[in-house]
């Protein structure tokens, strides 16, 4: 356990051994042992929030990230300047899930499952009473068909399962995240933007929408799955062990994933300024992905996705999303510069994606899901035969 807020922050930003981790246990690679096969093996997706990658006017309000001083991480990843991007490829042509689908809810539940089933809010799996709200009860989503197949994964959530001094809870005391939580710590800080405020919210967590991966509607000791979720805490130390999942979804809490200004601005932005939510999500970034780059699950053909959940002021062609991928096996830097695909790709294209990745496609038995049937995978971001 944790003894100071300087020891959290420790934990989260670096690879500590002095730590006990509690208890993932992580799943064997099918495909063997053959040191030839280049396949993206574990993947991580770093979900960010409610900006535009590119837009009709660039500083209109919210403002796109591309080439935004305010972003000078994820700009470095694209330019080129960073030490890392010969491992980066991005999209120039990623479109929201479905034209027209918000809010954010819709998107996660899309990326999970190829449609939105008419949720158009952005309600809590369940009311307060645990009757249903916009919980599915249906088993065609991805992380289903990860445990059918025994492949693992894992959802990581900033502000779940930590003390009032944003200590984490010992696992024994996990619990599933279903309900939306925020407000200020009693002490300790945030170990990326060193404020108090706390922010959960669970419609950026798109395995908790369904019955068969969030155990009902039970937020006690009591439900099997609540392993399954996470503190964001948590993430170092099985990385650390090489205890992580096959597929990790990593959700910042709504100051660091750029989608809610925290009360005393960020740095030189006043909360009023839509630079202060790209900075503060700029900087998660730029912590998290390091972290993640150093552990042996990334550099056996891990993957990193940045990936944003929607389209902001705009549901036409004009209005794109930031979608960049890290990994060893990323397509080949074209004129010392990371590679731009022009393919037009979607939330369905990523689904499709890791249902290829993971085996989990009509090759193995398993229906494309939703929109992923029709889609365009993002196998132009990769190196040939990485993803299939």
């Amino acid at each position: 356990m944790f003894q100071n807020t300087r020891q959290l922050s420790a934990c989260v930003v670096a690879l500590v051994s002095a730590l006990t981790w509690g208890g993932f246990t992580a799943h064997a690679d099918h495909r063997g042992d053959d040191r030839h096969d280049q396949r993206a093996r574990k993947v991580f997706v770093i979900a960010m929030e409610n900006h535009n990658w590119t837009q009709p006017n660039p500083t209109s309000n919210p403002e796109q990230i591309f080439q935004n001083p305010a972003a000078p991480f994820i700009n470095s990843l694209v330019s080129g300047t960073s030490g890392i991007s010969g491992q980066v490829a991005y999209a120039t042509n990623y479109l929201n899930a479905d034209l027209g689908v918000h809010p954010s809810e819709p998107n996660y539940i899309w990326v999970e499952a190829g449609t939105n089933f008419g949720v158009f809010n952005d309600n809590n799996p369940y009311h307060a009473d645990c009757s249903p709200d916009t919980v599915q009860t249906t088993d065609q989503h991805l992380s289903a068909f990860l445990t059918k197949a025994r492949r693992t994964w894992k959802s990581y959530q900033e502000d779940t399962d930590v003390d009032a001094t944003n200590v984490p809870l010992p696992m024994s005391a996990w619990t599933v995240p279903l309900f939306s939580v925020s407000g200020h710590f009693a002490a300790g800080l945030n170990a990326y933007n060193y404020s108090t405020q706390f922010n959960y919210a669970s419609k950026h967590n798109p395995m908790v929408f369904f019955t068969d991966t969030n155990g009902g509607c039970n937020t006690a000791a009591s439900n099997p799955l609540r392993t399954q979720y996470a503190p964001l805490q948590q993430l170092a130390l099985d990385l650390q062990d090489n205890r992580v999942a096959d597929y990790n979804w990593i959700t910042p809490d709504q100051y660091n994933d750029q989608h809610t200004s925290l009360s005393n601005g960020y740095g030189r932005f006043p909360s009023s300024d839509d630079g202060a939510k790209i900075a503060q999500g700029d900087n998660f970034v730029a912590r998290i992905v390091p972290l993640i780059m150093a552990s042996k699950a990334y550099k056996d053909h891990g993957v990193i996705v940045l990936w944003w959940d929607e389209s902001e002021d705009g549901d036409t062609s004009d209005f794109t999303l930031p979608f960049i991928v890290i990994s060893r096996d990323a397509h080949p830097n074209v004129s010392g510069k990371p590679y731009a695909s022009s393919v037009q790709l979607s939330h369905s294209s990523t689904l499709r994606t890791m249902q290829e990745i993971f085996d989990v496609d009509p090759s193995s038995g398993y229906p494309w899901l939703g929109g992923a049937a029709t889609a365009t995978d993002v196998s132009d971001l990769f190196k040939p035969g990485a993803i299939k």
